[in-house]
């Protein structure tokens, strides 16, 4: 019978010891984001269907939590948690056979080796960084591990060998990476990436990234319909912890808005370049127009006095809906005036993509991976 097992570690060699203990035998593992203070770890543990935890303290007996859950069967592998639109967590369940083939996917394109060294610096409570800990597990490869990143840390990963990591955009907007071999970047750009870094696009319900600097990995198909992105992959999770998967014939409903330019056979892409426009929530219409964020994200970013940005459309009784961002400043006694961001929007975008309202903050906050955390910032 596959059992769940909590795994409590840091990103460390005793994580990847646990992980590779489980799998052998035979029982799935739930890593835990050490962010969380250990009372909501063990919640969390538990709301998921955790038999047992794991942490420096010994291994913990969990009690069955109050609600039904969708049975782990022989094959199963990792479970991890993310949260919804509601915010509220849920666990996608992925199987061996599907890690191991997005490792395979990933490896031939990649070209990737035993003889790589991987800088693990994202969390392992996350598919981005567990995709890491996963593939160097598969492939015998070297792995070091960071709970903190700066440009400390960067040296010494590269004076230790370190020739390969995966990291979020944030990231490698505030830190040099021009050394590496390679660089992942989640959720980017490909064309304001360096030479030596791929904008990977993919969910935790397709085990990471399947889409490769707009070209997908080899077995997976892309389909757009009126817009919306749906991906089929060998690497796709089995089911969701509490509930099953809303596959139709194998495709997922992404919730993503892109483009291509290629050619659709029967609907689905075979060759060309996917670009996310994004969420298709967060498309911003405003008096009957279409913006979206990271367009005008882009053009505020190029503006001196700009820092860091997020832009979000919030309700306006005259407009609907009408464009907001949240600035960072350069510099705190230089702040940005509104008059003087609209100008600079519609240098290069159409007018009623500048902004009509801004606010100074002293940072943005962000996921593990990232993302704005707008419920932060919206108050």
């Amino acid at each position: 019978m596959t059992r769940l097992i909590a795994v409590d570690f840091p990103a460390s060699d005793r994580l990847r010891a646990e992980v590779e203990v489980a799998w052998e035998s035979g029982h799935a593992v739930l890593p835990l984001d050490q962010r969380m203070n250990p009372a909501i770890r063990r919640k969390l543990a538990v709301s998921l269907g955790a038999n047992e935890l794991v942490s420096e303290h010994g291994t913990e007996i969990l009690e069955s939590p109050d609600v039904e859950l969708v049975a782990l069967r022989d094959g199963d592998a990792l479970v991890i948690a993310t949260s919804g639109s509601t915010g509220a967590p849920k666990g996608v369940v992925h199987t061996h056979d599907g890690i191991a083939a997005h490792a395979r996917m990933v490896t031939e394109r990649l070209a990737l080796s035993a003889a790589d060294h991987w800088w693990l610096c994202l969390p392992t409570a996350h598919i981005g960084g567990f995709g890491v800990l996963s593939r160097a597990i598969r492939l015998g490869s070297r792995i070091s591990f960071a709970n903190h990143v700066d440009d400390a840390t960067l040296t010494e990963a590269l004076a230790r060998g370190a020739s390969h990591t995966s990291v979020v955009p944030t990231l490698l907007a505030r830190h040099s990476f021009a050394d590496w071999k390679l660089v992942l970047v989640g959720a980017a750009r490909s064309e304001v990436l360096p030479s030596n870094a791929i904008s990977t696009y993919g969910l935790t319900e397709t085990c990471g990234g399947v889409v490769y600097n707009g070209t997908a990995l080899r077995d997976v198909d892309i389909r757009l319909t009126n817009g919306r992105v749906y991906l089929r992959t060998p690497s796709m999770a089995r089911t969701y912890r509490h509930a099953a998967m809303p596959l139709v014939d194998g495709w997922l409903d992404t919730g993503d808005v892109g483009t291509l330019n290629g050619d659709q056979r029967n609907g689905t892409l075979d060759s060309g370049i996917l670009r996310i426009e994004g969420r298709s929530d967060d498309l911003i219409i405003t008096g009957g127009n279409k913006v979206w964020p990271h367009i005008v994200e882009q053009r505020l970013r190029e503006h001196p006095l700009v820092a860091e940005v997020v832009v979000r459309g919030v309700p306006d009784p005259e407009w609907g809906t009408v464009v907001c961002a949240w600035i960072v400043p350069t510099t705190k006694d230089r702040p940005p005036t509104l008059d003087a961001l609209r100008s600079h929007v519609k240098e290069t975008l159409a007018a009623y993509s500048a902004p009509r309202r801004i606010s100074l903050v002293e940072s943005i906050p962000r996921s593990a991976l990232g993302k704005p955390l707008m419920s932060e910032l919206i108050r």
